[in-house]
């Protein structure tokens, strides 16, 4: 392009310049601008006149520019002419169309140069495009421009534009006012939602540099071409409350709209937009992307940045004017004609021009210079560098504010508006030179009571059990314990009374100890983060399973061994005898236990478990406020958690199944004081059902500490209480109301098939001591021996009769015999409460027993037809009934504790015989099917 412009200088331009002269191009360019601005003065001197290029869109696409911008050039020449430069230089503008099109404005650019005079500056430039090209070629031209319209930032590279200058900021001018907004707020996350536009994504790239400087994060940049909806989603996903826009007003109506459906309006969010939208911008395009009040729900409370037009201060100009005075004089002028925002820009714009001639010849006289700025031309570069060193030291005040440069760009006011009910409003203003930020009082509306946050404010929040809740399950249990130990004094005090003493008072120790030990773990389970530290917690962990799990088989395995010593005695076909004591029933608990301990020792040495932490779901806060609750939850885990309580519950499980089928197999054995089978299936039954209660509700309310909690210890309260109930309850009603209950039973009764298969050897036992279960054994296998020994001495007793049979003189007497102790057998009246039986009657049961001659044994001679005929007659077989009874009842019965020693019934002397000795009535056994 320099290349192009060189040769087009050297050839065509000069040699026109040559041809037409140099006095008429500036008499007809004079013609030209007088005309074109309507200047008064029309009489000028040619040596006064300062030639200025003027560049701008004229035609019918961009005449709200012109319309607006011409009356202000117009009337900041009158009052330069009038009041800065009134009886020296006048300035001379002649606009050239450019039409905002790079071709048009190249060739207007060259007709200006080539047909026009000597221009000292360049005025204009407001489409970025051709505005850009014609800059970078200034410096080959020594010309210096000014615009008042191009906010492009790609013109703020001063190595690419040195000679560029603009009284309007740039768009990136506004990013330095953006960060100042965001740190008043102590806003430190920003999301950035731009356009696919050159110009937008210029301004998105020197944002994110301010950002970075300021250290301000940029949590998530978006860009979109014609859909915004994905990017402002992608948004929302990434927790962006803050969200920088940068796009133009059609794409801001789709923005809005996308904003609506994805809920980012309101109290949590902020949108900061451009502020150079035309007034009422959305009304034309609010219906086309989603419905109008959609769209202002979520247009209320953005906030827009933007160049301040005019000065709001009351001061007076470099023009003498206030801005509010300029304000009414370029309204008259303007008439009817189209509004431009560019309008004080370009006033000010003219007193720069004005402003940096005037000192460019003071600038001459002071060096003694004898050139004058008229003598500049396109290849005088000292000429262009002075133009250009008092372009840079502008500093004034005008009607948009101070007009100072740095490093070409125009420190200017940037305004802060709020759109609030369907109105912009002035909520602040930034001042670039002091770089502060002033806020207008009570006019920046948030909706909610408080600016939005940054983002979502997550507070942790540890979920803990409730102190009532705690509180009162801990009241709970301390009335267990209680109830614990009073049956565990109770046990202790009665241990030696028959009733405590046969139900194995040691194994209801162990019992109350397991139930005090599972009561003790609900203390454990409720502390949490909020009584105790981490690392307490993770030792609470261990202790409360090793706990719960001990107290657990202690408890059950002590029942469960209760129950097994009952289903040994009563369920042993054979009768052996078998001695069960209390020392074997503890070693079956301590082998329970020891399993116990060795898989939670395996469980704590090779996968411990640790204190875990788990995040749940962000929760709403419940009072409204802006930020997140973010739920924690302290568990104890492990790496295979589910591996060891399949463990643990595989083992508890059986250990609960054959309680259950122990106590189903002695539940027809009706001892009160030594058979807890019913009440420890009723326990099995409570338990089983509440663990698997509980341990489904537990898992199901995981996330919900106080509910699990309270689960887990009424399960074990209930568990315990049952249990400790069941078993002790009974027997401290059975002992204060009737002591001798465990000694009133005496029957024992046993299962119908037992019956079936020995209905011929059927038995009750009338009592049991279980301090001495070997002794009830051995009476049942006594009872068993005399049922045969009896059936022998029938056989002896037919054959000590048949012998009879050959001594009549003998049978008379003992016929005689017969009929008195058969008065005598007639006359018992009750086995229980009888006195003390005759010595005399003993004496006769002697001599009867002694004219038997036990053993005696017939011979095979003696047993032909006849006498076995003879035998069997009627008169025979009541001489031998006759002779049995009474050898029955006096001889044999009391040897095998049918009868008392103080009965009334024929008996032997307690200290009669050793054979006959007296036998006590707890040990007595009835013997029937005689």
């Amino acid at each position: 392009m320099q290349t192009i412009l060189r040769t087009y200088r050297a050839g065509l331009f000069w040699r026109c310049l040559r041809r037409l002269g140099t006095l008429l191009v500036l008499w007809s360019w004079g013609l030209l601008s007088g005309s074109a601005l309507g200047f008064r003065n029309s009489r000028l001197d040619a040596d006064s006149k300062l030639p200025i290029m003027g560049l701008m869109p004229i035609n019918k696409a961009a005449e709200s520019i012109s319309e607006g911008i011409i009356p202000a050039v117009e009337l900041a020449t009158e009052h330069v002419h009038n009041k800065f430069l009134p009886n020296t230089s006048k300035l001379v503008l002649k606009w050239y169309d450019s039409e905002c099109d790079n071709a048009k404005g190249l060739k207007a650019f060259f007709d200006g140069i080539k047909y026009g005079p000597k221009h000292l500056m360049i005025f204009g430039g407001v489409c970025p495009s051709i505005t850009s090209i014609i800059a970078e070629s200034l410096k080959e031209w020594n010309l210096v421009q000014l615009s008042f319209a191009a906010t492009t930032p790609v013109l703020a590279d001063k190595k690419k534009y040195p000679n560029f200058f603009r009284t309007v900021p740039s768009d990136n001018a506004v990013n330095p006012a953006v960060v100042k907004f965001l740190k008043h707020f102590h806003w430190r996350r920003v999301g950035t939602l731009t356009q696919d536009v050159q110009r937008f994504s210029e301004v998105r790239n020197d944002l994110t540099n301010e950002l970075e400087k300021a250290d301000i994060q940029i949590a998530d940049t978006e860009s979109f071409s014609n859909d915004p909806c994905l990017s402002v989603r992608k948004l929302r996903d990434n927790d962006v409350r803050i969200i920088l826009g940068q796009f133009d007003e059609n794409m801001a109506a789709k923005v809005f709209c996308c904003a609506y459906n994805e809920n980012m309006y309101g109290i949590k969010y902020q949108w900061i937009i451009p502020g150079w939208y035309q007034l009422n911008w959305w009304k034309p395009i609010a219906s086309i992307y989603c419905n109008e009040k959609n769209l202002l729900t979520a247009m209320e409370g953005y906030v827009a940045v933007d160049f301040e037009p005019l000065s709001t201060k009351e001061i007076k100009t470099i023009s003498g004017l206030t801005p509010q005075q300029y304000k009414q004089e370029y309204n008259k002028m303007r008439g009817s004609a189209e509004y431009s925002k560019f309008h004080g820009f370009a006033y000010d714009g003219i007193w720069v021009i004005a402003t940096t001639l005037q000192r460019a010849m003071d600038s001459l006289k002071r060096l003694g210079d004898p050139q004058t700025i008229r003598d500049f031309n396109y290849v005088n570069k000292d000429l262009g560098q002075i133009f250009l060193d008092s372009m840079n030291e502008t500093n004034f005040f005008g009607v948009t504010g101070q007009v100072v440069f740095r490093n070409g760009e125009r420190m200017g006011t940037i305004i802060f508006s709020q759109f609030q009910d369907k109105v912009e409003v002035k909520v602040g203003e930034y001042n670039a030179i002091a770089d502060s930020l002033e806020l207008i009082n009570n006019t920046l509306r948030f909706q909610g009571v408080e600016p939005p946050k940054d983002r979502t404010i997550i507070q942790p929040q540890l979920r803990k059990i409730s102190l009532p809740l705690y509180s009162i399950l801990s009241a709970l249990t301390v009335l267990g314990m209680f109830m614990s130990s009073a049956f565990l004094f109770f046990n202790i005090k009665n241990r030696n009374q028959k009733l405590i003493k046969m139900s194995s008072p040691y194994m209801n120790n162990l019992i109350i100890l397991g139930g005090m030990l599972s009561y003790a773990s609900i203390f454990l389970f409720g502390l949490d983060g909020s009584f105790v530290m981490p690392n307490t917690f993770e030792t609470l962990c261990t202790v409360r399973t090793w706990i719960l799990t001990v107290g657990y088989t202690t408890a059950f395995g002590a029942m469960f061994a209760k129950t097994w010593r009952v289903h040994a005695i009563f369920k042993n076909v054979k009768m052996k005898k078998k001695i069960i004591k209390d020392q074997k029933l503890l070693i079956i608990v301590g082998g329970m236990l020891l399993i116990d301990l060795c898989i939670l020792i395996c469980w704590q040495v090779v996968d411990p478990l640790r204190r875990t932490v788990e995040d749940y779901p962000l929760e709403p806060d419940p009072a409204g406020r802006d930020f997140a609750i973010q739920p924690l939850l302290e568990h104890c885990e492990n790496s295979h958690m589910s591996i060891w309580l399949g463990i643990v519950y595989a083992y508890k499980g059986l250990l609960m199944l054959f309680g259950c089928f122990l106590a189903w197999e002695t539940r027809n054995v009706s001892i009160p004081a030594l058979n807890d089978s019913k009440y420890i299936g009723m326990s099995v039954y409570n338990v089983g059902i509440m663990c698997i209660i509980g341990a489904a509700v537990s898992f199901l309310t995981r996330d919900q500490p106080n509910v699990q909690f309270c689960i887990v210890a009424l399960v074990i309260i209930f568990c315990s209480t049952i249990t400790l109930c069941l078993v002790f309850v009974p027997k401290l009603i059975t002992l204060r109301t009737n002591p001798d209950a465990a000694t009133q039973n005496r029957r024992l009764q046993f299962t119908q098939n037992q019956k079936k298969e020995d209905s011929k050897t059927s038995t009750s036992v009338t009592s049991v001591n279980q301090a001495n279960t070997s002794r009830l054994e051995g009476f049942q296998t006594d009872n068993h021996r005399l049922r045969m020994k009896i059936t022998e001495l029938d056989k002896e007793l037919e054959e000590v009769t048949m012998q009879l049979q050959d001594t009549p003189e003998k049978t008379q007497y003992i016929k005689q015999n017969h009929i008195q102790e058969l008065n005598n057998i007639l006359s018992i009246q009750n086995f229980t409460d009888g006195k003390d039986c005759d010595k005399p009657l003993m004496k006769n049961q002697h001599d009867s027993r002694s004219q038997v001659p036990w053993g005696t044994t017939l011979e095979p001679s003696r047993t032909n037809k006849d006498v076995i005929e003879d035998i069997n007659s009627p008169e025979h077989i009541q001489r031998r009934l006759s002779l049995q009874l009474p050898i029955l009842h006096h001889a044999y019965l009391p040897s095998i504790g049918g009868v008392d020693a103080s009965c009334a019934s024929p008996c032997v002397s307690p200290n009669a015989s050793p054979r006959h000795r007296h036998v006590q009535p707890s040990f007595r056994v009835m013997v029937s099917g005689l």
